[in-house]
Parts: structure tokens; sequence; C-alpha cells
């Protein structure tokens, strides 16, 4: 039975230091008033503007709402630390009374955990590994004493990079009473769902994560717990008030707007790390390469000594995890840049093989930038590569939506809106499907040789028919109808208003008609099918240099 926010509460409260429970939050001076001021006289600063004469948002509104789009979560269970070192130490001030409390953690794994442990004063309790680096829940949870407080995991684990067992992680939070912290640091790189999705069902979670790695901010030191909305709400109040720099905060905006190139750089990283894996794997000096889901590998060598000191020489520092419990003779290799990689394998005497960053990618290729007062919004699609959809505008049924589009038009789509949601969703919408038809059109090119023709498909009790046509005619039909105002968090209303603005933009002749019971299913029969028409209507079917087919001729 899912908890009230009552008693998630409840429980959550009844976890914490009673010092934390009943500690009164100092209060900023920009507590005070969140509105825009023309003067600030309130926090004894410096009048005279410097860029950073101010002090920072303690709450860091912008990044918690890119973040929320992003990582698909609500931004009130964001809490942004310094670095995820922040949160860990936080998490044992909140629930771990110093000197009368224990953690236990499954080793071998990230070293800080037990660092801020001992700062606290709580006992570490290891609980290793099994053969191979599997996570036995049964042994872990025989390791947790009367007063273990916090159960530490790292999935992808540092420093063996391989995913835990969902199902030995959901047994450890079913079982057991206090707070499970899974730190998923490396978790971009896995291609597997974040626990995040759990989240509703296990209020004692907290999921941490960075941008440390993936999207490449090391520098600026920010971290995530991503957890209940009462265990983000009691970390703020316990979390020293400017935490985030301005200069830190404004450059973290800067990079999240562009999470495309994030996602293309994340990609080569999981290619490379396949390559370097195979071509280690084959050098005579190599005992085993253990299998990887973060940017790195773990790698027993025979003479781990020697290969340390050769790759020194040749100024690549890599690092020895050989201290590490059931890690002899074990080096942890980040994996690098293309270049970096081939260079790690000479040094080696591996075959370094084919990088397989070289070069465009394949196929009618288009992205689109669009950015209003309301809305940023980049699209970019691959009409001849499927690719798994990324999508994320804030609104997760249109972000369900979109995905349709990419599945069932067998195409690479991907769309990243960050919008006004707080005032309607009508802005973003309106200017995906812009992006969206503008991108679609610029990929198609002179539209050499494609079907150029329509689909229609049923979708449980409902049906949805769409006719199409690429011919470069400009018209829209709408014969739908909906009982509700909402399906989802959209506004049924802005349904018609998508296609209508993406008919003008893919400069197309586009009817759709579709009834049904359910207006979730009838919506969603509509994407589906007109993704199926798009699909028929954009494949190559006669030579590119036949035009586009037509009873005039070629058009």
């Amino acid at each position: 039975m899912e908890m009230t926010r009552k008693e998630r509460e409840s429980e959550i409260c009844s976890l914490l230091r009673p010092n934390i429970r009943n500690m009164v939050p100092y209060s900023t001076a920009r507590d005070d008033c969140k509105a825009k001021m023309d003067i600030y006289l309130d926090a004894n600063e410096n009048p005279y503007d410097t860029g950073v004469n101010r002090y920072p948002s303690p709450h860091q509104p912008e990044l918690k709402f890119m973040l929320s789009v992003l990582k698909k979560v609500p931004a009130e269970n964001i809490f942004l630390g310094n670095g995820s070192d922040e949160p860990i130490d936080l998490v044992f001030r909140l629930f771990c009374p110093p000197g009368k409390s224990s953690m236990v953690q499954a080793v071998p794994t990230y070293g800080m955990y037990s660092t801020a442990a001992e700062i606290n004063d709580v006992r570490v309790i290891d609980a290793p590994l099994a053969d191979g680096f599997r996570l036995d829940a049964d042994a872990l949870l025989s390791k947790v004493e009367p007063d273990t407080k916090v159960v530490f995991l790292c999935s992808p684990n540092n420093p063996t990079g391989n995913l835990l067992d969902r199902d030995a992680v959901i047994r450890i939070l079913d079982s057991f009473s206090g707070i499970v912290v899974l730190d998923e640091a490396y978790i971009d790189f896995s291609g597997t769902a974040s626990f995040t999705e759990v989240l509703d069902r296990y209020p004692r979670l907290i999921v941490l994560q960075t941008l440390s790695k993936a999207w490449g901010m090391a520098g600026i030191r920010i971290g995530l717990a991503i957890a209940d909305e009462y265990v983000v709400k009691v970390m703020s109040r316990v979390k020293y008030p400017y935490n985030i720099s301005i200069l830190d905060q404004s450059r973290a905006a800067e990079l999240l707007s562009d999470p495309l190139q994030t996602a293309d750089r994340v990609e080569t990283i999981i290619r490379e790390r396949s390559r370097l894996s195979a071509a280690l794997s084959a050098l005579p000096s190599v005992e085993a390469v253990y299998p990887s889901d973060a940017n790195f590998l773990l790698v027993k060598f025979h003479d781990k000594d020697n290969i340390f000191s050769s790759l020194i020489e040749a100024g690549i520092i890599v690092r020895d995890r050989s201290s590490a419990y059931n890690c002899d003779g074990c080096l942890r290799i980040t994996v690098g840049t293309p270049q970096e990689n081939d260079r790690l394998l000479s040094v080696l005497g591996a075959e370094t093989g084919d990088s397989p960053d070289h070069g465009c990618p394949e196929g009618r290729t288009a992205v689109c930038s669009r950015r209003t007062g309301e809305t940023s919004v980049c699209v970019r699609v691959n009409l001849d590569r499927f690719r798994k959809p990324r999508v994320a505008t804030g609104l997760h049924f249109f972000d369900h939506m979109l995905e349709q589009i990419g599945y069932h038009a067998g195409i690479a789509l991907d769309a990243i809106c960050f919008g006004d949601l707080e005032t309607d969703d009508h802005h973003s919408i309106e200017d995906v499907a812009i992006a969206l038809g503008d991108c679609l059109l610029s990929a198609l090119g002179d539209k050499s040789g494609i079907g150029r023709y329509g689909f229609s498909l049923p979708m449980d009790e409902a049906e949805a028919t769409v006719l199409l046509d690429l011919g470069g005619r400009i018209d829209f039909l709408w014969d739908v109808s909906f009982k509700e105002m909402t399906v989802g968090d959209v506004s049924t209303q802005m349904f018609p208003h998508f296609f209508k603005s993406l008919t003008e933009h893919l400069k197309c002749n586009l009817h759709i008609k579709a009834s049904g019971e359910n207006d979730h299913h009838v919506i969603e029969g509509v994407f589906k099918a007109f993704a199926r028409a798009l699909r028929q209507a954009i494949v190559r079917t006669i030579s590119t240099d036949s035009g586009i087919p037509s009873s005039k001729g070629w058009l």
C-alpha cells in the first residue's frame, strides 16, 4: 500500500538524530524575501557590481529546474551539494548519532563513504561483494547491527565498474529499516534506468548522482541527492547556506543547456570502453578486464607495478587500486578520448584498432535550436538510423508521446526543452513542434526518392488515421475530440496546436482523425499513426536523384 505524505515524513523523521529533528535552521537574507527587488540592503553585501558581489541563491532554483527536466524527477526531490561529498557527509550528520551508530558498505567501494563516517565518528562495517563483485543482499543484511543507521551502495560500483543486481538492491530496501544510500555517479554510462524511478515506494532511499562524470563538470563540484521531498528539506536546513557559488551555478546552467553534446560524448566513451576492453584483454600482461558499466575499466595485471611505472614514464597516470578489497594487482583505467586511448594502448603494446569516433554520422541528419523568451529548445533527427529517443521537456506525458515518434518512425530523435512550465504548457509544446518541423524538413533536404505518403492504425479500443503528404503543400485537418481537459500533465487543447505547428514548419499536408473511449489511447494512437506515416513517407523507395513522385512527373 502506498504511503501518504504524512506517513512518509513520519518514517523519515523517526530516523533523524534528535538534535537535527528539533533544530531551528539558519535563515538567509534571501529566505526573507524571494521576490526580485530593485535595491538589496539586507545582506551586508558590497553594493558595487563586480558580477559576484551578491550572495548566490541558497536554493539554486534554475539549476534544479533544468535537472528536474533532464532527470525527470520533481525539483522538490533534488538537493544540490558541493560535490557528492556534501550529501554523503550530510547523511551521517542527519541520521547517525556520533559514537553511537554504524554504517554498512559493500566493499570494495568508493572510499569517501568510510572517510565521512570516520569524520562523523560512525563505525564502519564492511560487507564484501561476492565472486565477480556481485551484491549478495542476504550476506550484506547479515552484517547489519542494532546501531546500523545507513547502508551505502554504489552502482555502477567504484572501483569495479559493474552494476549491482537490481533485485538485490530492492531486497535490501525491503528488508533494512534505516537509510539506504545508492550512489549512481556513473549511471549515465550504464544504459540502465536510475533507481530514482522507485523513490515513491521507498522514502528511505537516497540516490546520489553528480555532474562531475558524464556532464564533464568535475571542476565545478556539484553533486545531487535525489530523495523524498522531506529528506531534501532537512538536508537544505542543515547544509551551509551558500554552498554553491554564483560562478558554479551559472557555468553549470550553461553546460546543462547543451545536453545533446553530453549525450554524444557519453556514447563515444561507451564505444571506446568496449574498444579498450577488447584490446587490453588480448595482452599477455593482462590477467583480467572486469566488465564495466562505468567510464573506466578495472584491469588485473600479472605485473601491475611494472605496468604502472611504464605508464608514468610515458606521461600517463592511472589509479592503482590493488589495496582495495579483492583487487590485488588491479589498475583502474579511465576511458579517455580516442586519441588518449590510442596512446595508452600503444605504450602497453596493444593493438589500437579503429576508433569509433571518426567521421560524421551517416544519413539524413539535422539539428535545430530555438530560443525565445519562454523556452530553449534543441531538436536533432537522423532519418536513416534508429536510436533510442532522448526526450526531456518537463512534461512527462508529452515526453512519452514524442518518444513514440522516434520508436515508430524508426528514426533517431532527440528533443530537449527548458520552458516556462510554471505559466503553462503552451510555449513548450508549441516551440518543440516548430523545432521538430524545421528539423525534419532540413533533414529531408531535397526529398529525392522519398515515399511521400501516409498511414493509419488501431490503439486498443481507439483508432487513429493519419494522412501525410510531404510534397510541399501545407494543409491541416484535425478531427479528434477528447472527454477530459488533460491527459497526464498535458492540456488536450495543445495536441491539435502541436500538430498544426508541426505541419506549418514541416511544410506538409497532414490530416488526422481519431476516436475512442480512452483519451490516453486516442492521442497515443495519433502520435503512433503519425510516426508510422512519417516512416512510410520518408523512406527512400526510388533512386535519390529521381525527385519526389507525382502524377505530374517528378516534383
